[in-house]
């Protein structure tokens, strides 16, 4: 079978492809060996240097972890709350028909877009003395909430012109079309996009570090201050997988909900094909 889009690779364009994926997985080895190398001659892999995380001090410093990580998700979950819906009104103000409307949200949108998450933080610690955990949650929510109206925007953009025509054409409000037809289906196809963002708020609650807020990577950077610079790579290479760990996480639950999703969607449109088609087929009715 042939493609639409390029040409079915012949031996040759098969072979240097082998070839080069070959050359680049040596090269990503031979550098992971150089660090290794490199990390194993300064000592970083002695069991010394880990004992802190099951030795007699483990308790210590998993408590320590804990606290920071229990902080990051705090912040992200009150911030993404927030954030979402807050992202869904200032799309349908970025949408909206009239000018005086759509022309200053744009502007907002844009302003929030282009600041640093980090710079909205200081503003709002500084100028309204608020605590740490309120500037980092409001920083985030300004940001994100900027980032989620344009990703809505161009899902409901990506909609077919029929969806929302036919929403009006059955006597929806053009407010009830958006919310009830149009909404639904751009989440679904903004999903990935929307997930990616929120693995995007979950990292940069890191941020936080710099007005004093105390989520993991603080949290990692006292630990390491107490114990000494031979403990830096451990502390940090453990929060680094927790990270990791924690978004991988995000992201799985994510893909859950989206297959949960779509599998009602298909059973649905099963159903209605279903009800059309004993419809037509009723006994005693002609067939063209």
């Amino acid at each position: 079978m042939t493609s639409v889009l390029y040409d079915v690779p012949g031996p040759k364009a098969r072979l240097y492809s082998l070839l080069g994926s070959a050359a680049g997985i040596l090269i990503i080895l031979g550098i992971l060996a150089i660090a290794v190398v490199t990390l194993a001659q300064q000592g970083i892999f002695d069991a010394d240097r880990w004992e802190i995380f099951y030795g007699p001090m483990a308790p210590d410093v998993w408590n320590l972890i804990g606290q920071g990580i229990l902080s990051t998700l705090a912040a992200a979950a009150v911030a993404a709350v927030i954030a979402f819906p807050l992202g869904i009104a200032l799309c349908l103000l970025r949408i909206s028909l009239i000018p005086w409307i759509r022309i200053p949200t744009q502007v907002v949108l844009e302003f929030l877009r282009g600041m640093p998450v980090v710079l909205m933080m200081l503003f709002v610690l500084l100028v309204f003395a608020t605590g740490q955990f309120q500037a980092v949650v409001v920083g985030l929510v300004l940001y994100n909430a900027a980032i989620f109206a344009e990703i809505l925007r161009a899902g409901i953009q990506s909609l077919p012109k029929g969806q929302r025509e036919a929403g009006l054409a059955i006597g929806l409000r053009s407010f009830q079309s958006r919310m009830s037809i149009e909404f639904p289906q751009a989440v679904r196809r903004m999903l990935p996009s929307l997930v990616a963002q929120l693995v995007v708020l979950l990292k940069d609650t890191s941020l936080g570090y710099i007005v004093g807020y105390e989520e993991l990577l603080r949290k990692i950077q006292i630990m390491a201050d107490f114990l000494g610079p031979d403990f830096l790579f451990p502390a940090f290479f453990v929060g680094a997988a927790i990270y990791i760990l924690i978004n991988l996480t995000v992201s799985r639950i994510a893909i859950m909900i989206e297959r949960r999703g779509s599998k009602k969607a298909a059973g649905g449109v099963a159903s209605a094909i279903k009800t059309v088609d004993l419809e037509v087929n009723v006994p005693g009715t002609d067939k063209k």
